[in-house]
């Protein structure tokens, strides 16, 4: 269609913690490559950590031991 404008691509960033020099900068949550993507703007190094932790799974209400056993008084 002629006359309409493109929209603007979003992304979804997150905040990161550098693992070189433990600057806080965003990056894009959805991975990337190195050209979206090089490393902390401070000092460049690429690894990371997140900010916020990952939604963890409920935990399941389970017994690993199996049927409770009965003791007896010592006589």
């Amino acid at each position: 269609m002629e006359g309409i404008a493109e929209l603007p691509s979003l992304a979804l960033l997150e905040s990161v913690r550098c693992l070189g020099c433990s600057e806080i900068y965003s990056k894009p949550s959805a991975g990337g490559t190195v050209q979206k993507n090089p490393g902390c703007p401070s000092c460049g190094y690429v690894g990371w950590i997140p900010l916020r932790r990952p939604a963890e799974p409920e935990a399941r209400h389970r017994s690993v031991a199996g049927r409770r056993l009965r003791f007896r008084p010592l006589r």
